[in-house]
């Protein structure tokens, strides 16, 4: 299969020619080591040979020239200590090309601060996807320009469902049908059962970490309380798992990268009060959360919520779309070395659901809605942050499933999540 060009590919070749080592970090199935690949000689330590040989004598890779790509480096992490050496040692640009799906149980003695310069990289975004070439750039909006918006669409809702169970795991989404309903379910088969012993946490009940999973497919795109999804995994169950073990179990998640939260925005220096820090919900892939859940386009179009009862406002078709915005989102700011938080009010009364930050604090604020055009109610609360940002905010989107990209005669931009790009 030809390789198609990510926005990852963009970041890596500003970057690495003036870095000597950089990490590609991200769950397993991302595709982190396609694109690392090209790039030079590969070290695989899922092989038992070849981390046989490194186990022995890690001066092996730097037997060539060029670029060395050590993939899944986590499976020995004396690499990293090794790579930081060599680095402090004066390596040239472009040497070290790792890749990680996890972070190791047992971190590597310094953390590489200042060595080595880690990327996220996510699912494919919607701009990745192919589905339509996007008209709208997130780097415009960040420019405070206020650009013109404009461009057309025949992405309908049907097609924004099909993204959402398709997955954006480049090896799942060209399947169809039950091969990729089977491929995310042995995914998620894999994290129980294996991933989790691989991270030094021997897991009691594999059911009830499923549960717990599934409980968080629930709550997408929600700040439910930890200990809620608890309760809803568990139902009227008296024997509920501990918090410690709770606790391991995002811990460990998190270090599969498949927790993707958005935390929760609190700007400093801003007349922002009662915001609250709690995260916003997210798997690294929305199909993900699609399969635990056992839904399909079908129950999705008809409003349906199959899974345990968390509290939600609006459908959940609604927040798996938020979802597939905020993965795609999260890919652009990263491109653009912008960060995305969401805000909410401790009262709730006011919240916007992506909040794309520069490192001088001005943001792009954003809301995503389902329907297809953007009527008061949805912008209201873009209009209140405009109110308390003043000039730091550098423009304002609402996200629809519509086909048309527009600015609305108050100067909020209305754009398809198709057509919105790095």
């Amino acid at each position: 299969m030809d390789y198609r060009p990510r926005i990852i590919d963009q970041e890596l070749d500003e970057l690495i020619t003036g870095l000597a080592a950089i990490t590609l970090e991200g769950a397993r199935g991302v595709g982190k080591t396609t694109t690392a690949a090209r790039r030079g000689t590969v070290f695989r330590l899922d092989d038992a040979d070849q981390l046989e040989v490194l186990s022995a004598d890690l001066s092996q890779l730097d037997a060539g020239p060029g670029t060395v790509v050590i993939d899944e480096w986590q499976r020995h992490p004396p690499v990293w200590d090794y790579v930081r050496r060599q680095v402090d040692d004066g390596a040239p640009p472009c040497r070290y090309l790792l890749t990680g799906s996890a972070v190791p149980a047992a971190a590597p003695a310094h953390s590489g601060a200042g060595r080595i310069v880690q990327l996220r990289v996510r699912p494919l975004s919607l701009a990745e996807r192919g589905l339509a070439e996007p008209t709208v750039s997130l780097r415009r909006l960040l420019s405070g320009e206020r650009p013109p918006v404009n461009g057309a669409t025949r992405v309908t809702l049907h097609d924004y469902v099909e993204e959402i169970l398709a997955s954006g795991f480049p090896g799942i989404r060209g399947l169809a049908g039950r091969s990729r309903r089977a491929q995310l379910d042995s995914y998620v088969a894999r994290v129980v059962t294996r991933d989790f012993a691989g991270q030094g946490l021997r897991v009691r009940r594999p059911a009830t970490l499923r549960a717990w999973l599934t409980a968080y497919a629930a709550a997408t795109a929600t700040t439910t309380s930890y200990n809620a999804l608890v309760g809803a995994a568990t139902g009227g169950e008296a024997d509920k798992p501990a918090k410690t073990t709770t606790i391991a179990y995002r811990d460990v998640l998190s270090q599969l990268w498949l927790l993707d939260p958005v935390p929760g925005w609190l700007p400093a220096g801003s007349p922002l009060r009662r915001l609250t820090q709690a995260p916003k919900h997210h798997l690294a892939d929305p199909a993900l959360a699609a399969r635990l859940l056992g839904v399909g386009s079908g129950a999705l179009l008809r409003g349906e919520a199959p899974g345990p009862a968390v509290p939600r406002e609006g459908s959940l078709l609604g927040a798996l779309f938020e979802s597939l915005v905020a993965q795609s989102t999260r890919v652009y700011a990263q491109a653009n070395e912008a960060t995305v938080h969401h805000l909410r009010t401790r009262d709730g009364d006011h919240e916007v659901d992506l909040v794309v930050e520069l490192a001088d604090q001005r943001v792009v604020a954003l809301e995503v809605k389902l329907g297809a055009v953007a009527d008061e109610r949805d912008v209201r609360h873009l209009k209140w942050l405009s109110a308390q940002l003043g000039q730091r905010l550098l423009d304002a989107a609402v996200i629809t499933a519509g086909p048309y990209a527009y600015r609305r005669q108050d100067g909020v931009a209305v754009v398809p999540a198709a057509l919105l790009g790095p």
